[in-house]
């Protein structure tokens, strides 16, 4: 299973699914990020967290917990 946490910089990579519960998942849905999205990885920070992504035409940045729930492909 490859999640967003494991993606690199300039990957585009598309949603598969989401994991995690309650609170925590409708949060990450909230930001755009659903099943068949495509997410472009613009940047990640000198220490790893957070990331910087482009998803439906804007910039969003996650926390690298928050990618770990992401499940992509």
């Amino acid at each position: 299973m490859k999640t967003l946490k494991d993606a690199h910089v300039g990957d585009t990579v598309t949603v598969v699914k989401l994991h995690g519960e309650g609170a925590v998942k409708r949060r990450i849905m909230d930001m755009g990020l659903t099943k068949g999205t495509s997410v472009f990885v613009r940047k990640v920070a000198p220490l790893g967290d957070p990331m910087e992504l482009n998803v439906r035409g804007y910039e969003l940045s996650v926390r690298k917990a928050d990618a770990e729930m992401i499940e992509v492909n």
